[in-house]
């Protein structure tokens, strides 16, 4: 199972976990993230590429599914206009098995980081920037480069 939505509404955290959790797959992994109100931002814009961005996060749920033989993959991330606090993503797989479950959550979020088609404004006072991905995000995601332990 494979669920992607990309929608300006708020994270429904507890339908989501409940629809993985549905698989009774052994293990379920999840993340969630906030926006941040680092060097105070007081409102992030997220734009997406619709039909592209949704596509992109399908592949990326394809390959953890593949690779680590997962019984389910979630993502849903938010657009439009957040502020800190506010849930912009959560990511959740379910596995037979505890390490699968969260090495595959880990790839997806590292990789959704710099692989998916977002566009990110913040707002900080009168200022607003576009924010490209950062070194650190770039660096985890090229972590997963390296082929899988069993593959």
């Amino acid at each position: 199972m494979i669920h992607v939505l990309v929608a300006p509404g708020p994270i429904d955290l507890a339908a989501e976990l409940a629809r993985i959790e549905a698989l009774t797959a052994g293990a379920v992994a999840s993340f969630s993230g906030s926006v941040r109100a680092d060097d105070g931002v007081t409102l992030l814009e997220l734009e997406h590429y619709p039909g592209a961005t949704e596509a992109a996060l399908a592949a990326l749920a394809a390959d953890a599914v593949a690779r680590w033989q997962l019984q389910g993959a979630i993502i849903v991330h938010r657009v439009g206009p957040m502020r800190p606090g506010e849930r912009i993503v959560l990511v959740a797989t379910a596995a037979p098995h505890r390490a699968a479950a969260l090495d595959a959550c880990a790839y997806l979020i590292d990789r959704l980081k710099t692989d998916a088609p977002f566009w990110k404004r913040e707002t900080r006072g009168k200022d607003k920037r576009w924010v490209d991905a950062r070194d650190t995000d770039r660096a985890a995601a090229e972590r997963w480069a390296i082929p899988a332990p069993d593959a």
